[in-house]
């Protein structure tokens, strides 16, 4: 593989999930040339062989820049992942061990801005401060401003805010996130059509999105991650719950579903990629 530090080339975009992990290549006009997806093993060095092995059958194996979007806390300085939200890995070297197979310039980011970071550009000509809350597996939240991830906010984790809930001290993605909604109603969210059920999963989400709206003050929320893909069934009653909270300090912003749910991740590595760039030009 060889790199370069131009504009011109084909970006690498890796999104490492819980689950599973998706691969995306883009040309420079951000344009999806091929993409992949595995099975994400919970053994990391299963993982680095799949990945690797995923890599080998691209048909594009020259990259300019590569991004990697992880579950969890990063040093982006370092290149670290210092714990995963869903997956047993601590202290993980990610962009030293990439590069043992991936010979281009790699950086490491958590999942949900990068996600908040591509939806934000979506809507930059309506909304310049735009909180993005991603809800799947768990919970996490992202501010963009003015297109950029904002470093105040860059490590928060807003489905680890605590609250009291049926008499205990929890944290929001114990009792509102994909697998306490599982939990809860034995089925996964794609499954319920009871409009009673998404009724108090809109309850549960606003309890902690109120919160972050409050710290924030956003001029939009848009909602994803693979709860969020269903939001036409729990988004005006989620907005209700929100409105009940509303005062001339704590006004609430339109509330939207995310465009591209499925796939932000990977284009918010490509958008990081283009941006880092742009401030590093050769």
């Amino acid at each position: 593989m060889v790199c370069s530090f131009i504009l011109e080339g084909m970006y690498l975009a890796i999104d490492i999930g819980g689950t599973k992990t998706l691969v995306a290549v883009f040309d420079e006009s951000g344009v999806i040339l091929e993409k992949v997806k595995f099975p994400t093993p919970q053994d990391y060095q299963e993982f680095l062989a799949e990945l690797q092995k995923t890599l080998a059958g691209l048909q594009n194996k020259t990259f300019t820049y590569a991004a990697v979007a992880n579950p969890g806390r990063v040093s982006r300085a370092r290149g670290v992942v210092l714990g995963y939200g869903n997956l047993p890995w601590t202290n993980v070297p990610i962009r030293d061990d990439f590069k043992k197979f991936i010979n281009c310039p790699i950086l490491v980011e958590n999942d949900a801005k990068l996600a908040g970071l591509s939806e934000a550009i979506l809507v930059k000509d309506t909304y310049k401060k735009v909180l993005y809350l991603t809800i799947s597996t768990g919970i996490s939240n992202a501010l963009i401003v003015d297109g950029q991830i904002d470093p105040d906010l860059e490590d928060s984790e807003g489905g680890h805010m605590v609250f009291e809930h049926e008499g205990q001290t929890v944290s929001w993605e114990s009792f509102a996130s994909g697998k306490a909604i599982v939990k809860q109603f034995g089925k996964i969210a794609g499954e319920i059509t009871d409009p009673e059920a998404w009724k108090i999963i809109a309850h549960n989400i606003a309890i902690g999105l109120i919160d972050l709206i409050a710290v924030t003050q956003p001029e939009v929320v848009i909602i994803g991650g693979g709860v969020g893909t269903h939001f036409d069934k729990f988004g005006s009653q989620l907005i209700e719950e929100l409105k009940k909270y509303e005062s001339p300090l704590l006004p609430i912003p339109p509330v939207q579903a995310a465009e591209r749910a499925e796939e932000a991740v990977i284009y918010g590595c490509n958008e990081l990629i283009h941006q880092h760039i742009g401030q590093n030009p050769a």
